[in-house]
């Protein structure tokens, strides 16, 4: 048996532990219980300082670490329980993974999400006075998962259709539409849960920060080339114009013009609303780029330095044409995200021309808190 075979079979064997000992571990009460736990009494927890307590019943392993951001080694008691005690974390939702005898799994005791390319655990780590995401007493809209046929893919896809409340009770009224996607190693999965759409629009509307409005989740990896050019994005270009857009203009009560249409996405998604967004600006006035790569920030072996008016031809060279045009060109970023400075340079860069572009950064790296502040942040200014 090979080694490979080995570790595999122990991972599965400490996995076997793992389940028999959930509710054992969970006697202890330290912390807070994350809200991304299954058990809502159990581990992992979380402390006022915002370290994280994970307990895990594994008697029969020889090593666990958990890896959160970094690794971080467990210590077993002689009741066959491992602990350890993280650093303090930064607000906001981090995967993390069980690390058993070198085998990287997910932990049982937490929700799995779609986010990294696999399904992996995840912690939520809540931000002092930050609530928009919270589900609070007010009408709900429906999140409907809906099927379409794709001629780019040549399948059926799926996506995910927020409408806000009261769109059953008044049958006569239609509704602006916002198309968001999310970022590489994701899906349609990303907004829909990790994102919090619905909550978000929900309390926004409610509040009468945002108007009622459609939401359109779909999956944006219809192409196998990679890269943020215009070749690249063309099959998501045609995938959203051509299929996504019609299929919903057929099946709900949407305002079918373009200036009730916008286009939003984080990182690789926000690319493709670059791109297709402002590549069609006879389907779409308002276009939103969250955290994206474009700019640079990222890996860059050919060393290809960004040209906004080569990408999108007379973007800054007729600036005036696309003001015209768009009624919102948003852009967003994490103000620890490598991608920040760059980001704000190309952003000076568009002001400088003329474009008109409203920009925003928020504290944190490239993940879901600085995503879900983005999409309260250009919902709140959409359609207005």
């Amino acid at each position: 048996m090979t080694h490979k075979n080995i570790s595999a079979l122990m991972a599965l064997f400490a996995f076997a532990f793992l389940f028999s000992g959930v509710a054992s571990a969970q006697q202890t009460v330290v912390g807070k219980p994350a809200v991304t736990n299954i058990n809502p009494d159990g581990f992992p927890r979380i402390l006022d300082n915002l370290s994280v307590v994970f307990k895990i019943k594994a008697p029969d392993a020889k090593k666990m670490q958990i890896d959160l951001g970094k690794l971080y080694d467990m210590t077993k008691d002689d009741q066959g329980f491992w602990t350890v005690t993280t650093a303090p974390q930064v607000p906001g939702f981090h995967y993390y993974s069980l690390v058993i005898d070198g085998v990287k799994v997910v932990d049982p005791a937490s929700e799995t999400f779609y986010g990294t390319g696999r399904m992996s655990s995840a912690i939520d780590i809540p931000e002092k006075g930050v609530d928009f995401y919270d589900v609070k007493d007010v009408p709900h809209g429906a999140l409907s998962s809906k099927y379409y046929f794709s001629k780019v893919t040549n399948s059926w896809r799926r996506l995910f259709v927020y409408t806000p409340a009261g769109y059953d009770v008044n049958t006569k009224l239609k509704y602006p539409v916002v198309y968001i996607q999310h970022g590489g190693g994701e899906d349609e999965r990303g907004w829909a849960v990790q994102g919090k759409t619905d909550i978000i629009l929900d309390n926004l509307i409610a509040e009468g920060k945002a108007k009622p409005m459609i939401v359109v989740i779909s999956n944006g990896n219809v192409s196998a080339s990679g890269g943020y050019t215009s070749s690249a994005m063309a099959a998501f270009k045609e995938e959203i114009t051509n299929n996504v857009v019609p299929f919903i203009d057929k099946n709900f009560r949407t305002l079918a013009d373009v200036k009730n249409r916008a286009l939003c996405g984080l990182s690789m998604g926000g690319g493709q609303a670059f791109y297709a967004g402002l590549g069609s600006l006879d389907c779409f006035a308002s276009v939103g780029v969250f955290s994206s790569g474009i700019f640079g920030g990222i890996a860059n072996p050919t060393g290809k330095v960004f040209d906004a008016d080569k990408e999108i031809p007379g973007l800054l060279t007729k600036a005036q044409q696309f003001n015209q045009k768009l009624k919102l060109f948003y852009v967003s970023v994490g103000e620890q995200d490598p991608r920040f400075e760059f980001t704000q340079k190309e952003v000076k860069k568009f002001q400088n021309s003329g474009l008109k572009v409203q920009f925003a950064s928020f504290p944190g790296d490239h993940e879901w808190q600085v995503w879900r502040k983005s999409l309260h942040d250009f919902a709140s200014r959409v359609f207005k």
